[in-house]
C-alpha cells in the first residue's frame, strides 16, 4: 500500500513538471495560423482575393512561422519574441481582412 502511494505520488509529480514547463503559447500560434490559412483559401475560392493578394499574404504567413522558428531555436519563446510573432499575426490577420474587403475580385 505504501509502494503504491509512493509510486502514484511520484507520477503526480512528473505530470505538474511536465504540464508546468509546457508552453503556454503554442498552441494559441498555431490555432491562429490555422484560422488564417483557411481564411486565405476561403478567400481564392470565392473569389474575393486575387492571385498576388493571396500571394502576398501567404508570404506574411510563412514569416510568421519563421519568426515562430526562430523563437524555439533555443527551446524557449522570450516575452519579446512572443510580442513579435503577435504583432505580425494581428497585422496579417488585418492584412487578410482589409484584402478580401477591397473590391477587387479574381476573375473567373
Amino acid at each position: 500500500m505504501k509502494g503504491m502511494t509512493s509510486i502514484l505520488a511520484a507520477l503526480a509529480i512528473v505530470f505538474a513538471v511536465q504540464t508546468a514547463e509546457a508552453h503556454p503559447h503554442g498552441n494559441s500560434v498555431r490555432h491562429k495560423q490555422y484560422n488564417q490559412h483557411k481564411r486565405i483559401q476561403q478567400g481564392v475560392r470565392s473569389g474575393q482575393l486575387t492571385r498576388p493578394e493571396a500571394h502576398m499574404l501567404r508570404a506574411q504567413q510563412a514569416r510568421v512561422r519563421h519568426y515562430k522558428q526562430m523563437a524555439m531555436a533555443d527551446g524557449r519563446i522570450t516575452r519579446n519574441e512572443r510580442q513579435l510573432i503577435n504583432r505580425t499575426q494581428a497585422q496579417a490577420h488585418r492584412n487578410i481582412y482589409r484584402q478580401k474587403h477591397d473590391c477587387q475580385t479574381r476573375r473567373r
